[in-house]
């Protein structure tokens, strides 16, 4: 094991019982301007545009495209993700460029005669796709706010597909452990397959030719021209029901951001048809009262305050939220300090509220793992939290090898039949179900926070329905305990979303004694569900300005800044 891992496994040692570190862990320092992402040519690629004279925008662009080469399962074309903002003057925003069902989709496609859900048909194939919406959303966010022109920002993405990329083990492991099912799925072997090795220098020249169209013609050509001809007739061979009209008529949309307070601070974070905004602001003021200083970090009483809130978010969550477009979504009153301290008001210390007991809250008159993540902060002081995906690993695992990149399998955040989990074990309802042209419901919650009117931290991680429980752990570790951003996002993690009635933690993180009192009290837990929770990239301003880049070890996620 490298000696750095064998520090950062210390170090979480000593943070899952003590209220505080006893020395501060730092992650990487920058005075203007810092990238965080999945991979380090990606954050090196940001980097190099900033200093180009580009923002954060611009930077967005091309570390999002690069995640595209280096980082093929959840980086993408092929998908869409969540765009939360905030400018230097303090103006914030928000993007919605999450994929669309095709207009041929309907409420019962995933069910056979029976009413039951078919295996693998939303998950797996042509079927699970929607209609893309990345490189849509990444050129409407340049051009609003962007400074340099198209072709400069992809250039070097460009370079990196033509030139190739060093393969890491992380990588090549999933190339192994996903091989048959891209042999299956596509009928061939992919470029990324099990005799790749860690070290091997990987190119994309597919992709390369596909950005080399798109730097000149822009995203019409996508949705509107030579390579959505080829994604067409692809489609069609596939058996998908998207057509040349859904690409057409693909737009991404601003929204107005979910903003509510936390003790002095200010969270800004994505609207629905994300529920990261509205879950993560219930869970936080439901939690709000209660003194999670005296209680320690990650201590039995931390534990089950967060958890008996997280139960009921997930439960409105699963009832409420859906696309904005297509069905009210209270939102007023889901973070109401009445509604939630109503909602709290059965919580005890001595017993556990089982999920089963607990149902979505009364309101009168009256919803992915491989997902990434990245935070810019630039030299500007604008910044940005993305978060993208092609939902499952690789999508639908559908490569179009003419154009070199994985398709989504979106279509699986839908609720197939109502009450049915998805794939992370998500419970929908009606308000999520299938429609034409409807967006499916996400936990993305790329966030941004502010202290005393000054940007102060930019956040986000992949993980499907871990995702909003793992930023809040990483906004109260520095709020609450006077973490680093690094040791914030080092810290082992828990979750829960309801259903199922389980607390899953990061294995071989937590205690034992603490897990037996746990497990004593009514919590099960389950340390297998998720070795990983969330792959957390953020950054932090310093009270000197100074800017402090967290990149999550658990995988290569690196920070770069200047």
């Amino acid at each position: 094991m490298k000696f750095s891992k064998i520090i950062i496994l210390l170090f979480i040692c000593l943070v899952s019982c003590k209220n505080r570190p006893s020395t501060t862990l730092r992650g990487t320092l920058a005075k203007n301007a810092m990238v965080v992402s999945a991979r380090k040519e990606a954050s090196e690629i940001g980097v190099q545009i900033l200093k180009q004279g580009g923002n954060a925008f611009d930077a967005m662009m091309a570390t999002e495209m690069a995640l595209a080469v280096v980082y093929p399962y959840a980086g993408n074309l092929g998908g869409g993700g969540f765009l939360v903002y905030r400018l230097a003057d303090g103006t914030k925003g928000a993007l919605d460029y999450r994929e669309k069902a095709p207009l041929a989709a309907y409420k019962d496609m995933y069910l056979d005669d029976k009413g039951n859900v078919i295996k693998d048909l939303s998950t797996v194939g042509s079927k699970a796709v929607g209609v893309p919406g990345t490189i849509a959303g990444i050129f409407e966010a340049q051009r609003k706010h962007g400074r340099l022109d198209v072709e400069t920002i992809l250039q070097p993405v460009i370079d990196l597909a033509q030139n190739g990329f060093v393969v890491t083990q992380h990588q090549a492991n999933r190339f192994a452990a996903y091989d048959s099912i891209f042999e299956a799925v596509n009928g061939k072997q992919l470029i990324f397959n099990k005799s790749i090795s860690a070290g091997d220098t990987l190119k994309n020249l597919a992709l390369a030719n596909t950005l080399k169209r798109i730097s000149s013609y822009g995203e019409n050509d996508f949705y509107n021209g030579e390579i959505a001809e080829v994604l067409v007739d692809y489609f069609k061979a596939k058996g998908s029901v998207i057509t040349a009209e859904d690409l057409k008529k693909y737009k991404p949309k601003w929204r107005n951001p979910i903003t509510f307070k936390y003790d002095d601070l200010v969270i800004t974070s994505m609207s629905p048809p994300s529920s990261g905004g509205i879950c993560l602001g219930q869970i936080m003021k439901m939690i709000e009262p209660f003194d999670l200083n005296e209680y320690n970090h990650n201590s039995l009483k931390y534990i089950q305050v967060l958890v008996e809130a997280e139960k009921r978010a997930y439960a409105d969550r699963s009832y409420y939220l859906g696309d904005p477009d297509f069905v009210g979504i209270p939102t007023e009153t889901l973070l109401s300090d009445n509604y939630l301290e109503e909602r709290m008001s059965t919580f005890s210390f001595g017993t556990p509220t089982p999920s089963n007991e607990l149902s979505y809250g009364k309101i009168s008159g009256y919803e992915s793992d491989e997902t990434t993540h990245y935070s810019i902060v630039d030299q500007f002081g604008n910044a940005i939290a993305v978060t993208t995906t092609l939902n499952g690993a690789y999508g639908s695992k559908l490569y179009v090898e003419e154009l070199g990149f994985f398709l989504n399998n979106e279509m699986d955040d839908f609720s197939s039949k109502p009450g049915v989990p998805n794939t992370y074990g998500l419970i929908g309802a009606e308000a999520n179900s299938i429609a034409p042209e409807k967006r499916m419901l996400s936990a993305m919650t790329p966030t941004i926070v502010e202290k005393e009117g000054k940007l102060y931290m930019t956040l986000g991680t992949p993980g499907g329905s871990t995702i909003i429980t793992s930023v809040l752990q990483t906004i109260l570790n520095v709020h609450e305990f006077g973490f680093s951003m690094q040791e914030a996002i080092n810290a082992p993690r828990f979750h829960h979303q309801w259903l199922p009635d389980e607390i899953r933690m990061e294995p071989n993180s937590f205690d034992k004694n603490l897990m037996n009192q746990l497990e004593h009290l009514g919590y099960p837990i389950n340390q297998t569900r998720s070795s990983i929770i969330g792959k957390v990239d953020g950054v932090l301003v310093l009270p000197n300005g100074t800017l402090e880049g967290g990149a999550d070890y658990r995988g290569d996620d690196t920070a770069l800044g200047f």
